[in-house]
């Protein structure tokens, strides 16, 4: 997703140098990554990659008042995710699956405490006890560039998870869904990540996370009218190949240039993506709302069958 970049980096160096990530540390960074953070938790994705919860905000990016960085009580009133997009690929989209597929779930629901419905063991290890939020993708198999998105959160370690609003209608990678995602495939890797970061063209909504306001980072698109001219309104940053809590921006890659980056939440732009995960600008805006560091939000993404999977299939 080096796409997203502009082709003039003299700022982005300017501004890295300034708060202290230099190049030559990259490597130092990188080796560390499962051991920086004091009280990190180290994730490992469907693809292999590392992934840190827990690490320290970017002292260069903005974050909102803390009073917003606590769990959503289960029992709140809670807005609807609004979804201004209508998905018609009936053949490509997920539907009511005999396993307990998380499609058109109530808002509201509770299932047994430590379950998602629709998510099997192999992705339930992987969530760490001290998540209170996670934002799982749904694709109907590995070739789908649409998906159905659900937010979920539990009041602690052992409560049930509960839906959180409306299902969302989301989209992916143009070329679907990939265990080894690599620069340039148009998949959308398949794995659990952390959620640690956030930024745009637009100023700070009202979000918890550390946040990034930088319109001249953001790609403003090809030409004028342009969809992809908002697609970066608004961006969480999914920590596949990147260090968890910094910028968006930041364009370290600790497992390499090859592996990919920039896999981003973002705002829609009715197309398929090139491995991000593209949900309706409102829903964008409830979502961050929604996160809260505290609760050490995670993402769950990929098709169906690879969701499902229990560690006895392995």
């Amino acid at each position: 997703m080096a796409t997203h970049r502009r082709s003039g980096w003299s700022e982005d160096r300017r501004l890295r140098s300034a708060r202290g990530v230099r190049g030559d540390r990259a490597t130092a960074q990188t080796v560390a990554i499962g051991m920086a953070a004091v009280g990190a938790t180290l994730v490992v994705g469907a693809a292999g990659a590392l992934h840190v919860t827990g690490s320290a905000e970017d002292p260069d990016m903005s974050t909102t008042a803390q009073a917003r960085d606590g769990v959503v009580p289960a029992t709140s009133t809670r807005p609807e995710v609004a979804t201004p997009h209508r998905i018609t690929d009936s053949a490509d989209s997920p539907g009511p699956t005999a396993s307990g597929g998380h499609e058109a779930v109530a808002p509201g629901a509770r299932p047994a405490a430590g379950v998602i419905p629709g998510v099997g063991d192999l992705m339930m290890a992987r969530i760490p006890s001290s998540t209170r939020q996670v934002i799982v993708v749904t694709g109907a198999d590995q070739s789908s560039t649409v998906n159905r998105v659900v937010l979920w959160q539990r009041a602690d370690a052992d409560a049930p998870w509960t839906a959180v609003g409306a299902e969302i209608p989301g989209r992916n990678g143009a070329n679907g869904w990939s265990h080894d995602h690599v620069e340039g495939d148009l998949r959308s890797p398949v794995g659990v990540f952390s959620l640690t970061a956030a930024g745009g063209r637009y100023a700070d909504p009202g979000t918890a996370l550390p946040y990034e306001y930088r319109p001249s980072f953001y790609q403003a698109g090809g030409y004028e009218g342009d969809p992809m001219g908002e697609a970066f309104n608004y961006v969480v940053a999914i920590d596949y190949n990147r260090l968890p809590g910094h910028p968006p921006s930041d364009p370290t890659r600790p497992l390499g240039a090859a592996a990919g980056g920039d896999i981003w939440l973002h705002v829609d732009h009715n197309t398929p993506t090139r491995g991000c995960v593209s949900l309706p600008q409102a829903s964008m805006e409830t979502v961050l709302h929604w996160l809260a560091p505290s609760s050490h939000p995670m993402i769950i993404m990929g098709d169906r069958a690879s969701l499902q999977a229990s560690a006895g299939q392995q």
